[in-house]
Order: structure tokens, then C-alpha cells, then sequence
């Protein structure tokens, strides 16, 4: 808070506040001073003044990722899973460093050593939080950070991401398979996900409140990208929807680790090697694509927001290229 101290016949206005510059300032009447220092207030709580630098010096990236970990993670879907990472992060050497001393070099050291034990996959996965505390330090907390250190970090991987689909067969064997299934909600929920394309997470969101059986379609509240959207139920969706046997709330009142656990025995009994639960995500927009389905329709049942990532689906689309322009060459 501001100070007014008089000297001689003048006022003195000085204000200190952690994290921000010094700033005094002398006036002939006290009038003055103390409208300059309500100003002063105004622009502390407005966080407009300037940030002092030497805060750096006195600030570890430990502490910074400690007051992400305890005040924004708590706030996110991912709560649970940031908090190991960060936690795991707090372990390395590097945690213990001033915020003045860390530069991207610091960084890119820090990657080419989780490199060697990790996939690229999963180490941009841990990046996220530290990119997003660095970015929210600078806009929100006042830290007077120039550069993200974490942004546009090279990871030197190559591209990892899984594009796997049903083989022939496989269909029919996990159908025998899900039928024997201890869990009567594992058929419903395989069928449904090779439907609608949606995550498991979202599957297990749904409740029956987000079901409009006169329009047919299903609110789903919270999506990975953290948006709501409202998806399109075919005939066989609504089908398999009512014919699941209300026991709360949700459609399918399951954990997800209990799904995990029932996938794994459903896989193994159907004989099916290598294949995620999330692979069947893959398989139904393939099978959107494969309908003929524009990139927009397809975006509409997938929900991604950005059409680039479909592009991961170019070799169901070349089919439907191929079909289309050996139309055009018999006519």
C-alpha cells in the first residue's frame, strides 16, 4: 500500500508491493499526495504497474509450478492427471532454479534428457501444463517473463499417432466376445462408440437428461477440447440407447477403469491383439469417411475443432476419391 510521509514542507508518496517496481513520487500539498497515491492503488490492483524484475530472482520454477499444480489444475478436467505430472516435474533439478537463471537451452536440455526415457507422445503431453503456467505467469500473474521457454520446443519425434482399425474378422469376433461380457453395459457401450465415434470419457458422461429422442440428438457437455456440442443419433444410436436399462442418472453408470479392465478381458477372448478401446474412435470415423461424409459432417460427429487433425484420415478418403473419380471417367 502506499505511503505519505512529510518532509520539510513537502509529501512524500512511496509504494512497495511484491513483484512490482518502486515508485515514489513528491507533491507540495498533501491534496495532491494523496490523490496520486489512490491512483497508485488503483493501478496496483489493476496489476498496471510495472513489474520489478528482481522478482525473478527471488522466484524458483518450482514455486511457479507448485501454484499452478494447487490453484488452476484443481479447475481443469484433467486435474487428476496434471497433478502426477507436476508432481513428477517438482522431483527434477531444474525446479530448483530461479525464474532469472532458466532459458529455452535449459528447456531443451530438459527435453533430449526425457527423450531418452520417454516418447515423444508423452513428453508433449507433460509440456502442456508448463507451457500454459509460463503463458499464464506473464498475462495474469505479473511475472515479468519475456519468452514462453517452453513454446515451439522441437521434439525430434517422429509422428506416433495410432491408425488403427478393425481387420477383417474382427468385428464379428468382438460382437461374440462382448456378448459373453459379465458387465451387461459393455455391448451397448462398444456399439455405441463404433456409432458415434465418441471418447470414452464422453460415453460415460452421457446422461439421460442429454437424450432429445424427438430430434435425435445427444448434448455432449464436455468434449476433450473442453466445448459442448450437440451430435446427430442415427437410428441404430437411438436403438442401442433405449435399450439400455436405467439404473441412475447416467446411461452407463461405470468407472473407467472398469471399462478399461472389461476391455482387456473382451480383447483377449475375442483373440484380437494390439487394439485400445480409443481405436475404435478411429474406426467409426474412418467408416463416417467411407460413407461419403464431407470433412464439415464428419468434424460435426468426430468434434474436432481444427479439420487439419482429420486429415489423419486420408486413407479412408482416398477410397472415396477413387470411387468418385472413376465415376466420372465411366460417363
Amino acid at each position: 500500500m502506499p505511503t505519505i510521509r512529510k518532509r520539510r514542507q513537502k509529501y512524500q508518496v512511496q509504494v512497495r508491493h511484491r513483484g512490482l517496481i518502486s515508485v515514489s513520487r513528491t507533491f507540495n500539498t498533501l491534496k495532491d499526495a494523496k490523490a496520486w497515491a489512490h491512483q497508485l492503488e488503483v493501478q496496483i490492483d489493476r496489476r498496471d504497474l510495472p513489474a520489478d524484475p528482481k522478482v525473478l530472482q527471488t522466484t524458483t520454477l518450482g514455486e511457479l509450478v507448485a501454484r499452478y499444480r494447487d490453484t488452476v489444475s484443481p479447475r481443469k478436467r484433467t486435474a487428476k492427471a496434471e497433478r502426477i505430472v507436476l508432481g513428477a516435474f517438482l522431483l527434477h533439478p531444474i525446479c530448483r532454479r530461479r525464474l532469472s537463471e532458466i532459458t529455452r537451452a535449459d528447456f531443451i536440455a530438459y527435453r533430449d534428457e526425457r527423450l531418452k526415457a520417454i516418447k515423444s507422445s508423452s513428453l508433449k503431453r507433460s509440456l502442456v501444463p508448463l507451457h500454459n503456467l509460463y503463458e499464464l505467469a506473464r498475462t495474469e500473474w505479473g511475472l515479468p517473463i519475456k519468452e514462453n521457454p517452453v513454446s515451439n520446443l522441437n521434439l525430434n519425434g517422429s509422428d506416433q499417432r495410432r491408425e488403427r482399425r478393425l481387420a477383417e474378422g474382427e468385428l464379428e469376433k468382438l460382437e461374440v466376445a462382448v456378448r459373453s461380457c459379465r458387465n451387461p453395459l459393455m455391448q451397448p457401450l462398444v456399439r455405441l462408440a463404433l456409432a458415434t465415434s465418441l471418447r470414452r470419457s464422453e460415453l460415460l458422461a452421457i446422461r439421460w437428461d442429454d437424450i432429445d429422442w424427438v430430434q435425435r440428438t445427444l448434448l455432449i457437455r464436455h468434449s476433450k477440447n473442453g466445448q459442448s456440442r450437440i451430435l446427430p443419433l442415427t437410428n441404430a444410436a437411438i436403438e442401442l440407447l433405449q435399450g439400455v436399462k436405467k439404473a441412475g442418472d447416467h446411461v452407463f453408470p461405470i468407472s473407467a477403469n472398469a471399462v478399461r479392465l472389461a476391455w482387456e478381458k473382451l480383447r483377449k477372448r475375442a483373440g484380437i491383439n494390439d487394439l485400445h478401446f480409443h481405436d475404435l474412435r478411429h474406426e467409426a470415423v474412418s467408416k463416417f469417411f467411407e460413407a461419403g461424409l464431407t470433412v464439415p459432417e464428419v468434424a460435426l460427429m468426430s468434434g474436432h475443432r481444427d479439420i487439419r487433425m482429420l486429415l489423419r484420415y486420408s486413407h479412408a478418403m482416398r477410397q472415396r476419391v477413387l470411387e468418385k473419380l472413376d465415376v466420372e471417367k465411366s460417363h
